[in-house]
């Protein structure tokens, strides 16, 4: 069984473009997900501590699988941003939260991956960020 980290604040820097979700729950563990648009691509770092994972998946695509993604409580993601050896699984639940899912495969052995689940707000925080109609998620049920 997975266990999901909660995501429930969103800061944006103004001066940088930058957005950086974080969790109150558990501060010794120090998630963080930054994220900047860097021309057709969005730069996306997820951290623990001194560990980063860093995906650089199209921003058109991304904005397509957001805007298309439908809500599905039974599963924990629906939807893939990336290649099939590093992607952004993502799942949009019907209480408004989103799975996020950065993972990179090493081979057939393994894989190593971050759960997070953004909390309701952070997701419509981070839909406004990305930008008016570029990806609106669809509503909840």
């Amino acid at each position: 069984m997975r266990q999901f980290l909660t995501v429930d604040r969103a800061h944006i820097n103004h001066d940088s473009r930058l957005l950086s979700l974080t969790s109150s729950a558990d501060p010794v563990q120090q998630t963080q997900i930054s994220m900047r648009r860097e021309g057709d691509h969005l730069a996306i770092s997820v951290s623990l501590n001194a560990l980063e994972f860093a995906l650089r998946p199209r921003f058109s695509e991304f904005t397509r699988i957001l805007s298309h993604i439908q809500p599905v409580d039974g599963l924990n993601t629906t939807r893939q941003v990336g290649t099939g050896n590093a992607f952004l699984a993502l799942g949009l639940h019907t209480d408004g939260s989103l799975i996020v899912r950065p993972t990179f495969v090493a081979d057939a052995t393994g894989y190593l991956s971050f759960n997070l689940k953004l909390t309701a707000d952070v997701t419509k925080t981070l839909t406004e960020w990305i930008g008016g109609n570029a990806a609106q998620l669809p509503k909840q049920v």
